[in-house]
């Protein structure tokens, strides 16, 4: 665990959020808002998988995240890798057909057309626990990605991390992961998944993503805090704040008094901490809150 993660552990449990005070100051004013959009000198936007969801990515999180007959979220462990990398590779090989295929919605693209036309006057951050780059695809160049990216490898033995878009990214997964709940288990042979190329290496390489049980890359970690840390307003998009360490950044944003808005379906165990709430999908209502 790194020092801003524990340094924001140590301040919640100094400070601890008023519920009812701050449910008190909640609005759906956009107007409002958009006065304390236009002042801030320094915009977070952290964003989760209900943004993503619009775009057709599964979410697998809930009584419906099952790829075959296994609970995703089983399969996204350094155990599971180890017990069977090709049936691991197969789900992120499914994953990455699915992202590849889907595109930026409107809320991708209006955070990024935010970005693009405050970003110099502006320092604008998006933070984001998803995977699927689809922030990138829509333009957003001042990117943190929490958790990964389903198009970038990590060699096991070197560590190297790579970009790679290549679909299948071998060949032995061609027209494998199909979410068939009657298919059990992966018969491709370790030699044939996919191997770092660097000389003399020849590692195992893993999907380069933050799986259950492991932590937060520190300096990925660091950058995102320090941007909590010192921004005026902060947007939450499209996420339920229960998963850490990221659930723990807007409140404390807002508790220190930068202005914190939701934008979500529907209301989260953090709505209340907030200042603003607006309901509804973000492809509808981020382009009306980051326009002009």
């Amino acid at each position: 665990m790194c020092i801003i993660l524990v340094r924001v552990i140590r301040s919640v449990v100094r400070h601890p959020i008023h519920f009812q005070t701050m449910s008190t100051r909640q609005s759906s004013d956009i107007v409002k808002f958009k006065e304390s959009l236009k002042a801030a000198k320094e915009i977070v936007i952290l964003s989760g998988a209900g943004i993503s969801a619009e775009s057709g990515i599964p979410t697998f999180r809930g009584a419906g995240g099952y790829w075959r007959k296994y609970q995703a979220s089983s399969l996204a462990t350094p155990e599971a890798f180890r017990s069977s990398p090709s049936l691991v590779w197969e789900f992120y090989h499914y994953r990455r057909e699915v992202a590849a295929q889907a595109q930026p919605n409107a809320g991708h693209i209006a955070i990024a057309k935010f970005e693009m036309k405050y970003g110099v006057e502006k320092k604008v951050t998006v933070i984001t626990q998803n995977v699927d780059g689809l922030h990138e695809r829509a333009g957003t160049k001042n990117l943190i990605e929490l958790h990964g990216n389903l198009f970038k490898t990590r060699c096991t033995k070197c560590k190297e991390v790579l970009a790679n878009t290549d679909i299948p990214i071998c060949e032995a997964l061609a027209n494998r992961g199909a979410p068939d709940a009657n298919i059990v288990g992966s018969d491709i042979p370790i030699k044939s998944l996919p191997h770092c190329k660097k000389e003399n290496c020849s590692g195992l390489l893993r999907p380069h993503i933050i799986w259950f049980g492991e932590s937060l890359e520190p300096a990925i970690l660091e950058k995102a805090g320090e941007a909590m840390e010192s921004c005026d307003v902060c947007l939450v998009v499209g996420t339920s704040s229960v998963v850490y360490p990221a659930a723990m950044f807007a409140p404390q944003a807002a508790q220190r008094g930068a202005i914190v808005a939701e934008f979500n379906i529907e209301p989260t165990p953090a709505t209340p901490d907030f200042h603003y709430y607006f309901e509804g999908p973000c492809g509808k209502t981020l382009p009306v809150a980051l326009s002009d």
